[in-house]
């Protein structure tokens, strides 16, 4: 993740968010989603292991919590006055990173379920699709929108907000811990490095829409393969999340020192 310390503040326009007001409205996020869902799902009576195995279920369960908490993150946004620089990244880096995105498509379309997906039917899919979307543009517009903005204000360079927003992002996925146990410990692990993954797609398109539409798809396709039938056989495919990982760590790695533009190209 080495990369070219410098000046990252953007344009001061909109409202100022402390380190603790982050926090604060970080926490309504994940209570809009932890409890909004586990609220939903006892009303509905509906068990965590058929959350994802029919329409109804996923629209009370996915939809609902998420649009929510959707909603929620860009209402944030505009009464920051913060649209334009979370929408729009004006930190640039070299063009050879767009092989994150390309590489982060192609696992995509290998590691969908496309079988299960026939067998659920065109509304299911469609349904699962748009929620994950949901997840997506959330999760983007409040780590790669609101967090990055926020640390670039308080004057970190490119190096130290790629680490910290995806620190962040795998942190409060340990709150899966409340249902999943400690297999949510090297979720939140992983999750990191996906968090930088999105923060170079970010970059590399100059905006915060490719790497939360990515994201959703990348939830997507792993939810195909693992999630959409009771007690499913986890897809051999779904492995290909694994392997983009992989692939993108050591592609980043042996290129860390060519991330950034040159100060003369900026």
């Amino acid at each position: 993740m080495t990369q070219t310390p410098g000046p990252s503040a953007p344009l001061r326009t909109g409202r100022g968010l402390s380190y603790l007001g982050f926090a604060v409205v970080v926490i309504v996020y994940l209570a809009i989603i932890q409890l909004g869902g586990r609220v939903i799902s006892h009303a509905a009576d509906i068990d965590e292991t058929h959350g994802f195995v029919t329409t109804h279920n996923l629209l009370l369960t996915l939809w609902v919590p998420i649009g929510i908490s959707l909603v929620f993150t860009y209402a944030v946004v505009i009464w920051l006055g913060w649209l334009q620089p979370v929408l729009h990244d004006d930190q640039p880096v070299n063009r050879w990173v767009w092989v994150v995105p390309i590489v982060f498509a192609v696992g995509i379309a290998g590691a969908i379920d496309y079988h299960a997906l026939a067998d659920k039917g065109l509304a299911f899919t469609v349904v699962l699709l748009v929620g994950t979307q949901f997840v997506g543009w959330a999760e983007e517009g409040m780590f790669r929108g609101i967090g990055v903005t926020m640390f670039r204000r308080h004057g970190m360079s490119q190096a130290q907000v790629a680490v910290w927003s995806s620190a962040v992002f795998g942190a409060v996925h340990l709150t899966n811990a409340l249902g999943r146990g400690a297999q949510a410990i090297p979720q939140a692990i992983a999750v990191s490095f996906a968090g930088y993954f999105f923060y170079l797609i970010r970059r590399v398109s100059r905006g915060n829409v490719l790497n939360s539409v990515l994201h959703g798809l990348f939830d997507f396709s792993i939810l195909s393969g693992t999630a959409v039938v009771v007690q499913q056989d986890i897809y051999p495919a779904s492995s290909l999340a694994i392997l983009v990982y992989v692939v993108l760590a050591v592609v980043l790695l042996v290129r860390r020192k060519h991330i950034e533009p040159s100060p003369s190209h900026r």
